[in-house]
């Protein structure tokens, strides 16, 4: 399967966006999606992820309650959508294909990141 992440751009510190990460090639049957996020100097992060076939989501503790992903099976892309941004919400943001929610930081499926820039 190959991914494409889009829909970063640079928001106010409040502001919303809604990144889509949709399969280019293959589907999203079977696997497990989920957002991670990379900002300059820092390790990567995870931001949460959801199982293709039962919509079950997951989140890091530090990640409820103002991010949230969905899916779209007609369209075969997820979604993230952010609400309240922060400045420290500035990262790439990538999309990657595993087999389960939990093994999706090794997976060896990922997009190729869509820059978020939130501004003070």
């Amino acid at each position: 399967v190959q991914l494409q992440a889009s829909g970063g751009g640079l928001v106010q510190a409040g502001g919303s966006l809604r990144l889509s990460c949709a399969a280019s090639e293959g589907s999203f049957s079977n696997y497990a999606i989920g957002w991670f996020r990379q900002a300059p100097g820092k390790e990567r992060e995870f931001v949460g992820g959801i199982s293709w076939g039962s919509g079950v989501t997951r989140y890091p503790d530090s990640m409820k309650g103002r991010f949230t992903i969905s899916r779209d099976n007609a369209k075969n892309t997820v979604y993230l959508q952010m609400n309240s941004l922060k400045p420290e919400d500035t990262a790439v943001y990538y999309c990657a294909a595993g087999k389960s929610i939990m093994s999706l930081g090794k997976s060896d499926y990922w997009g190729q990141g869509t820059q978020v820039t939130v501004s003070s």
